[in-house]
């Protein structure tokens, strides 16, 4: 496993792999980018390349547009795919409804966001077709957008026949597929599956990819596989405030991740070192483990005391899905002794509790 780069940064890394620094492949590719002039606003040759290789990277001909953060790229994806008196139907704890601060409804001039429920943090495909179903008079915001996370907010993965079974849900009742893909590359890495076979061979629509939680500085992509959608999504960038003049910046990073491979690299030493600390703690007596570790995410209840305590000595993590639940989060840098020291730390308090 990759070293840490001091102890000094030991405890401040399991709050959210957004914690972490920049990959050295991104680093790279953005000193490689930073020579002389180029072109702004898109037309350069970082981007052009970058785009084609997210292009080889999904096998197809789709449309890619570079963003700073995934709040803007989820929520004008969505936009773009309703009108203000449509709505998205998503999981009840999915980011677009907990965490963007009602961008979605923003950005689409007020289109509804209908929550279903779903174990472990996956729909429930007859809560969808309930959601669709159980009115269609005009008074009813219109279901336009099944929204889906891969992998959850719960670290959860769907599977390809998953996939495939919420494609065909939602385009048996005349909807777009979006997927929220802030990680998708841990649940291609933990699947071992071809980025198609996760997404539009399944019946993704529009894709949001994520790049700034997967070791890159900021920046993530929005794919449109179906290029007709696409339409004029370029003035939406550009009125959201997410054109980028030195765009090259953004994009470059994408280069070095997946021209060097580091992209699904990165995702698979996350997933690994999340496999070790649930491990790891499965061991300590009274710690249980709320949800499947498919990704990079462990959840577990901790003893109230146990989780004030650990915040007490400088320990970061979440705890926003419920009351005793914990979330520890591994990127790609983090490494064994950073696992091995917060869970000495966790089997510690508990055996002081």
């Amino acid at each position: 496993m990759r070293s840490s780069h001091g102890a000094a940064h030991l405890k401040n890394q399991f709050a959210s792999d957004n914690y972490a620094g920049i990959c050295p492949e991104a680093w790279q590719a953005m000193a490689e980018a930073n020579q002389g002039f180029a072109n702004a606003y898109g037309e350069d040759r970082w981007t052009a390349r970058a785009c084609d290789l997210l292009r080889d990277f999904f096998e197809t001909d789709c449309q890619v547009y570079f963003v700073f953060n995934g709040t803007a790229g989820n929520s004008l994806a969505l936009a773009s795919l309703c009108n203000s008196y449509h709505s998205v139907i998503c999981h009840e704890i999915a980011h677009v409804e907990t965490d963007e601060c009602g961008a979605a409804e923003f950005f689409s001039n007020g289109t509804k966001i209908l929550l279903v429920p779903g174990e472990n943090g996956k729909i429930d495909l007859d809560a969808v077709a309930h959601t669709v179903t159980r009115r269609a008079d005009i008074h009813y915001p219109k279901p336009k957008v099944l929204s889906i996370t891969q992998a959850t907010e719960l670290g959860t993965v769907y599977s390809p026949s998953e996939l495939q079974a919420i494609g065909a849900c939602a385009h048996e009742f005349g909807m777009r597929l979006h997927m929220d893909g802030a990680r998708l590359g841990n649940a291609l890495a933990h699947l071992d599956r071809t980025p198609a076979d996760l997404t539009w061979r399944a019946g993704v629509d529009v894709l949001t990819l994520g790049g700034t939680k997967n070791g890159m500085a900021v920046g993530e992509a929005v794919v449109f596989f179906d290029p007709a959608l696409a339409e004029e999504f370029d003035y939406r960038c550009k009125q959201a405030g997410q054109l980028a003049s030195k765009m090259r910046f953004l994009a470059a990073p994408w280069i070095g991740m997946l021209e060097s491979g580091a992209y699904l690299r990165n995702a698979a030493h996350a997933n690994r070192c999340a496999a070790l600390l649930e491990e790891r703690l499965r061991q300590i007596p009274g710690i249980d483990i709320c949800y499947p570790r498919q990704a990079n995410a462990v959840f577990v209840s901790l003893p109230p005391r146990v989780s004030q305590e650990l915040e007490r000595r400088g320990w970061r993590f979440y705890t926003f899905i419920g009351l005793g639940q914990a979330r520890f989060m591994c990127s790609w840098q983090t490494c064994e002794a950073d696992i091995d020291a917060l869970a000495a730390e966790i089997r510690s308090l508990s055996t002081e509790a």
